[in-house]
C-alpha cells in the first residue's frame, strides 16, 4: 500500500493524521492518505503570492509548451507518486477501485484531460476570445483599434475544493496555470488520483513546483481552503451553492439539472433522435452534470419515455474492469439506498410512473459486497409539477416529461446545458433569452457533448482576472 503526503508548495508533508483509501467491492487498502489541518492550509496560503510569482517569471507561451508536454507524460508516463511510482494503467486502476467508475470510464476521462490541455493554447484563445495573452502578463496593453487595454489579477492563486464523483470536471482547473495563476487542491476523499497524477505531470514538464499544493483532508479542510483562498472553485449540492450564492469569492458548480427540449415542430419525429437522448442520459454513467435528467416534451412523451426504457433497462453491473461495464457503482455506504427510497417517495407523490421497473431483471437497487449500484431508471411525468419532474441523481435517470412548448420555460427552473431541438424561431429566440439557462444548444447535440473550445460552466477568466479601464500618457 501506497502512502500519499500532503504537498505543500510542491513539497511532500507528512502528517500525523492519515486516512486510508480501499478498493469499494474488496476492502482492499489501496493507498494511505496524509491529511492536511486547516491551521497549515490557512498558514500555507499567507505564501501564495510566491506561485503566481514562480509562474510569472515563465513566459505564458513557454508555459504552453511545457502544458503540452504534460499532456504526454499524464497519458503515457511512469510519474512519482507518494513514496513510489505511478504507471498510467495503475493510475487507471487505483481511481476505479476507490470512485465505482467502470475503468472504460477512467481511461475516457483521462482523454478529456489530455485533449485540453494538448489544445491549451486553442483553449485559452477562445476562453479569451482573442486575447494577446501578452495583455494579461504585462497587466496592459493595446487593442487592435489602437485604444489601451488592461487586465488585472483577481487572485495568485485559484483554490479548488473537488469532488470524487467525476473525474471528468478536473478540465475546468486545468487553464488556471497557463494564465500564470497557481493551483490549490483540496481532492474528493476517493478520488485524489488525478490531482496528484496532474500535478506531477506538471513538475515534471517544468512546471515551478511551489506554483500547485495539494491538501487532502476533511470537510475542515474544505472550509480552510475556502476562507483563505482569495478565491475558491467548489464543487457540491443545491445547498452548497445556496450557501455560497452571496459569496463573490467563491464559484460553486451544483448539480446539472441538464435537459432536452423537443419543440412542437419536430417531436412528431422523435424517433430520429433517439440516439441523441440515449446518449444524453447514459454516458459517463450518468455521473456529470451535463448527463441529461429531464427530457421535455408537449406530445408522444410516454412513447419517448418506452422507447428509452427498452434501452437502458437491460443495462446491470458488471465487473470494473469488464469493458463493457457501463455503471459506475456508489462507494459511500447509504448513498445508493438513500437515492432508491427517494425516488420510490417522489412516485408516491403521483403524476409519474417507473417505466423501467417491469422491463428490469430485478430491482433499481443492486448490492453486492461493500458497493452498491442503481440501474438506469426512465420515469414518465404527465405533468411539469409532479414530484419527479425536476430532480437528478448521480446515475443514469432521466424524467420524461409532458409540458405544452408554452410553459416549458417556466417550469425547467436552473439548467447548466440545454438541447433544444426545434426550428421554431419564436421558441429560440425565447430560449436565447432565458436566463436560468447557462449552455444552450440548437439542435440534435448531446447534452454530454462538449466543445473544449468554449467555457464549459461559466469561464475561468472572469474569476481570475478582471478588465478595468486604463489610460497611459
Amino acid at each position: 500500500m501506497i502512502r500519499v503526503p500532503v504537498l505543500r508548495w510542491g513539497k511532500p508533508y507528512r502528517s500525523l493524521e492519515t486516512t486510508t483509501v480501499s478498493h469499494f467491492l474488496t476492502g482492499e487498502p489501496i493507498a494511505e492518505v496524509d491529511q492536511a489541518a486547516a491551521g497549515i492550509v490557512k498558514r500555507d496560503l499567507r505564501r501564495a503570492g510566491r506561485a503566481r510569482a514562480a509562474l510569472r517569471e515563465i513566459p505564458i507561451p513557454e508555459l504552453l509548451d511545457r502544458i503540452r508536454e504534460a499532456a504526454r507524460l499524464y497519458m503515457e508516463a511512469e510519474l512519482p507518486f507518494g513514496e513510489g511510482v505511478q504507471t498510467p494503467d495503475d493510475f487507471v486502476h487505483s481511481q476505479s477501485a476507490t470512485t465505482g467508475l467502470p475503468e472504460a470510464m477512467c481511461r475516457a476521462n483521462m482523454e478529456k484531460n489530455r485533449f485540453v490541455l494538448k489544445r491549451m493554447d486553442q483553449v485559452l484563445d477562445a476562453l479569451t476570445r482573442g486575447l494577446d495573452l501578452g495583455v494579461l502578463s504585462a497587466g496592459h496593453g493595446i487593442e487592435e483599434r489602437g485604444v489601451p487595454i488592461s487586465y488585472q489579477a483577481q487572485t495568485p492563486v485559484l483554490a479548488c475544493v473537488l469532488p470524487s464523483n467525476s473525474p471528468g470536471v478536473h478540465t475546468l482547473w486545468l487553464p488556471v496555470i497557463p494564465l500564470q495563476i497557481g493551483l490549490v487542491l483540496k481532492p474528493g476523499p476517493e478520488e485524489p488520483w488525478t490531482p496528484y497524477r496532474m500535478a506531477e505531470a506538471f513538475f515534471a514538464a517544468g512546471i515551478p513546483r511551489e506554483a500547485i499544493a495539494v491538501y487532502p483532508g476533511g470537510a475542515e479542510v474544505g472550509a480552510a481552503v475556502v476562507e483563505a483562498a482569495p478565491k475558491t472553485l467548489i464543487f457540491g449540492s443545491r445547498a452548497t451553492v445556496e450557501r455560497y450564492r452571496s459569496n463573490p469569492s467563491v464559484r460553486v458548480h451544483g448539480p446539472g439539472f441538464s435537459k432536452i427540449l423537443l419543440g412542437d415542430d419536430v417531436v412528431d419525429d422523435w424517433e430520429e433522435h433517439l440516439e441523441v437522448l440515449f446518449e444524453s442520459v447514459f454516458l459517463n454513467s450518468g455521473r456529470s452534470c451535463i448527463s441529461c435528467s429531464g427530457i421535455w416534451a408537449s406530445r408522444h412523451t410516454e412513447e419517448i419515455a418506452a422507447a428509452l426504457a427498452e434501452r437502458l433497462a437491460p443495462v446491470a453491473p458488471r465487473p470494473p474492469e469488464d469493458p463493457e461495464s457501463a455503471l459506475a457503482a456508489f462507494t459511500v455506504p447509504g448513498m445508493a439506498e438513500a437515492i432508491d427510497r427517494d425516488i420510490e417517495e417522489r412516485l408516491g407523490g403521483g403524476g409519474s410512473t417507473d417505466l423501467t421497473a417491469p422491463l428490469r431483471d430485478g430491482p433499481r437497487l443492486a448490492a453486492q459486497g461493500r458497493a452498491s449500484w442503481l440501474r438506469p431508471t426512465v420515469l414518465h411525468c404527465d405533468r411539469p409539477d409532479a414530484p419527479a419532474a425536476n430532480v437528478e441523481y448521480m446515475f443514469p435517470f432521466v424524467s420524461v416529461v409532458r409540458c405544452p412548448q408554452e410553459e416549458m420555460l417556466k417550469h425547467i427552473g436552473d439548467t447548466l446545458v440545454a438541447t433544444a431541438i426545434t426550428e421554431d424561431a419564436a421558441f429560440r429566440a425565447d430560449l436565447l433569452e432565458t436566463t436560468s439557462i447557462d449552455r444552450l444548444n440548437f439542435g440534435p447535440i448531446p447534452t454530454t457533448r462538449l466543445n473544449w473550445l468554449q467555457p464549459h460552466e461559466g469561464n475561468i477568466l472572469d474569476v481570475l482576472y478582471r478588465a478595468r479601464a486604463f489610460q497611459s500618457a
